[in-house]
């Protein structure tokens, strides 16, 4: 959500219509957000993301971005295929984040989780919106 955020604010078009994505409010929220979660998975205290509420806010975010990254007239089908993707990869990466816990610690293992994630988020919104100029 940050980097379709990040990609608004830079007046870059995404081929899906959302309205929630032109509303400055929605476009700050969703860059402070992504830098909170930045910094709030390394502390102790840090949820699990499958617990309800982080599984909330990942359908959520997975449906919203997954709508707007799709093609025009078919945001229902790339919002349905986001979250049906964000879901079990929530627990997948869990495992991963964990495994990698043990031998790296919380704070390096999560900077390189997130270093992933942030490329890899980047790099989708980037070719879709250059695609959909």
């Amino acid at each position: 959500m940050a980097a379709i955020a990040g990609a608004r604010l830079a007046s870059r078009r995404t081929p899906g219509r959302l309205f929630l994505l032109d509303h400055p409010l929605f476009k700050g929220g969703a860059l402070i957000m992504g830098a909170g979660e930045l910094f709030g998975d390394k502390m102790k205290s840090a949820p699990d993301r499958t617990v309800f509420l982080g599984l909330l806010a990942r359908v959520m975010s997975a449906g919203i971005a997954g709508a707007a990254l799709a093609p025009r007239g078919r945001e229902r089908t790339g919002a349905t295929l986001a979250v049906a993707t964000a879901v079990p990869l929530a627990y997948l990466t869990l495992a991963g984040r964990k495994r990698a816990m043990a031998r790296l610690g919380q704070t390096r293992s999560g900077l390189i989780e997130d270093a992933l994630i942030v490329a890899a988020g980047a790099g989708i919104v980037a070719a879709v919106v250059g695609r959909s100029r």
